[in-house]
């Protein structure tokens, strides 16, 4: 059979995700692996695609194999995808799968991504491999690879893939309708817009949203700046925060965008997502490393397109915003009533600067954190800035700290346990559980004596 392996890391041959291929590779030796480093060489494939092409035509399956970024693919994968989508090649009938490694931070999303995209072309696509960065070292990570492996080859013996979506027809766009300029503004919101000549329905969502908000706002069009290119995962940035690229992304993003009281994302939805140069934007905030560095701003979106179909893109956009601590004020779309959605975003960003409102986390915001709490805890040697900024927010919170709590559930695990005590106590344990809810009961009365 011929694999072609679609290698989606910047760092090419030295890529950890690639040396799981190369491990099953030497397993399957009657089998032929082609390599294409799309997420080194896409810059050359923009010019000329046919080499790429050519592979896509001899490939019986496509291998997609990548770290994780940022919820999604590496902006330098996502570049290639929309240049296979836009060459026209016919993929339809083959089959495709994924590897990544990664610390399992919304690696779903990731999957997800490149499932759509694929079924998109009509490939037959078999669920992938989901590897942590070290299981390649351990014996159980090389048993679920290899176990991986066999399910693919069952699969294509017996025909079997996920079952596509059904297709659904043209989504419309509402108008948008220009609106007068409020006065007396306060406050500072930055748009981060992906705004293109063809992007005349966002333009003017962005244009009724600048107008109608009680904030001042700026707009920088990611059109407009020099990206050199995406995050490289070189870890230059690891100790003091500075990109190894010269092109001042780094300090354009803390001197002029998160300074601002609001953030807000606007974007037409392409592929599933954002698009590749919002992707570059997203993974080169990586000089930041894992520190939430806007944690308590508002963010706000401004999407067109079919948003109400893209549940992945939801999931990030939701996932996004509560592991960065940040309030999400609201998507605006142009699906149904985009003057209404604008207009409503407008205000609840300004109620949040206002009164500094923030949530608190969910599941997406909670369990993401652990993740990185546990991986920087670890890495500390290398990522000295985040380290220093995880202790300096209290984000070591390790329940093993938690001791007196600790041996307060031994203590009432040992009465629960006893029969004689059981019965003696009866509903009492749950009652004196609620004594410390009815203090903070009672205070909230008194509070509100006082008004």
């Amino acid at each position: 059979m011929n694999i072609l392996v679609l290698s989606g890391s910047p760092k090419g041959e030295n890529s950890i995700t690639l040396q799981t291929v190369l491990y099953l590779e030497k397993l399957h030796p009657e089998h032929r692996f082609t390599y294409l480093h799309v997420g080194r060489t896409y810059r050359s494939l923009e010019r000329d695609f046919s080499p790429a092409a050519e592979a896509l035509k001899d490939a019986e399956l496509l291998l997609f194999a990548y770290p994780v970024y940022t919820f999604l693919v590496p902006s330098q994968l996502h570049r290639f995808l929309e240049l296979m989508k836009a060459s026209g090649v016919e993929l339809r009938g083959k089959y495709a799968t994924q590897i990544t490694t990664s610390k399992h931070f919304y690696d779903v999303t990731a999957h997800r991504f490149i499932k759509d995209n694929c079924q998109d072309l009509g490939l037959r696509f078999i669920n992938g491999l989901s590897a942590d960065m070290e299981d390649l070292l351990h014996e159980k990570g090389r048993a679920q690879a290899e176990a991986f492996f066999d399910y693919v080859l069952h699969c294509m013996e017996r025909g079997l893939y996920e079952t596509p979506p059904a297709p659904l027809p043209p989504a419309g766009k509402k108008p948008v309708t220009p609106a007068r300029e409020t006065e007396g503004k306060t406050g500072r919101a930055v748009i981060v817009a992906d705004l293109t000549q063809e992007d005349g329905q966002l333009r003017a969502m962005v244009e009724r949203f600048r107008a109608v908000s009680p904030l001042r706002t700026e707009l920088v069009n990611l059109r407009e700046f020099p990206f050199k290119g995406g995050c490289l995962s070189c870890f230059h940035c690891a100790a003091e925060g500075k990109c190894v690229y010269t092109d001042g992304f780094d300090d354009f993003l803390r001197n002029n965008i998160q300074t601002a009281d609001a953030i807000v994302l606007a974007f037409t939805i392409r592929d599933h997502s954002m698009g590749s140069l919002f992707k570059t934007y997203d993974d080169r905030q990586f000089c930041n490393g894992h520190r939430s560095v806007t944690m308590g701003k508002p963010f706000g979106y401004l999407i067109s397109g079919a948003y109400s179909r893209e549940d992945n893109l939801q999931m990030v956009v939701e996932a996004r915003a509560e592991a960065g601590g940040n309030f999400l004020a609201g998507v605006a779309c142009d699906e149904t009533d985009p003057d209404r959605e604008i207009d409503a975003l407008a205000d609840r960003l300004a109620y949040a600067v206002a009164h500094h409102y923030v949530q608190s986390a969910n599941f997406y915001g909670v369990g993401g954190m652990k993740i990185f709490r546990d991986l920087i805890w670890q890495m500390q040697g290398l990522m000295r800035e985040d380290h220093r900024f995880y202790k300096a927010h209290g984000q070591y919170d390790f329940p093993q700290k938690r001791r007196a709590t600790m041996l307060a559930m031994y203590l009432v695990g040992a009465m629960a346990a006893n029969p004689s005590f059981q019965k003696k106590m009866g509903n009492k344990m749950t009652e004196g559980m609620l004594l410390p809810y009815k203090k903070a009961l009672m205070q909230a009365a008194r509070r509100a004596k006082k008004k």
